[in-house]
């Protein structure tokens, strides 16, 4: 009997050292499992992070896509104005029709090339817009000609026009180079016909267009950084 008890004993403790250890190893298994959870989270709270700033940033980009693309057609715009005033040569009536035109469709125009400005052509003395309109920019004395336009100092443009119903834009432009051609003689048109040759037939006259490089810039009349700023090389 003794034998058997102590057997048992034995036994009983031999079984209670097993349980001890199992409890063990579960306590260390739950501290893994714990810190693997942790770790997903991180990861998965990282992707999520990711995926909101890109969304957000696509979404930013894309306003600002949107916002300078309208401020660019409305540069287009008032550019397309400006070549109209080209067009009228600087003669005063003519000038004065295409302004009071503009203003009839709520534009807002203005006009506003220093008096200051001169330039010659040939033996003619022209100012103002007319300088830059009809005489060569090497002959250009107090002629603002710098490629940047400030829209606060209307020295600083030749033309400006207010675009847009409920979102208006404003359009500032200016000639900032002028290559002299043959395209326009007053109101006479384009030169057609030259001097006479010796067997008595007409000689015709190439067209050499005249040159602008003129600068525009657009924004927005709410919001000054929404703009756009062009550089044009036009033909007349």
């Amino acid at each position: 009997m003794k034998k058997i008890n102590n057997d048992n004993r034995e036994t009983g403790q031999e079984v209670r050292g097993s349980s001890s250890h199992r409890t063990c190893n579960l306590r260390s298994e739950n501290g893994v499992v714990l810190v693997v959870v942790i770790v997903l989270s991180a990861v998965a709270l990282m992707i999520m992070t990711t995926l909101i700033l890109l969304i957000t940033t696509g979404t930013q980009v894309s306003g600002l896509h949107k916002s300078y693309k309208t401020a660019l057609e409305a540069g287009i715009g008032g550019s397309d104005i400006f070549y109209e005033l080209i067009a009228t040569r600087a003669e005063t009536a003519d000038t004065n029709v295409f302004k009071a035109n503009l203003d009839s469709f709520g534009l807002n125009s203005a006009l506003t090339t220093s008096a200051g400005c001169q330039g010659v052509l040939g033996v003619t003395l022209y100012t103002g817009l007319a300088a830059k309109l009809l005489t060569p920019s090497t002959s250009w004395q107090n002629c603002d000609s710098d490629i940047s336009i400030d829209p606060d100092i209307p020295a600083t443009y030749d033309m400006k026009v207010e675009l847009g119903t409920t979102k208006k834009y404003s359009v500032y432009a200016k000639i900032v180079a002028t290559t002299e051609g043959n395209t326009s003689a007053g109101n006479t048109g384009l030169l057609t016909t030259g001097v006479v040759n010796a067997s008595g037939g007409l000689v015709n006259v190439k067209p050499i267009p005249y040159m602008y490089a003129i600068e525009t810039v657009s924004e927005k009349s709410a919001r000054k950084a929404e703009r756009s700023k062009l550089s044009i090389l036009y033909r007349y």
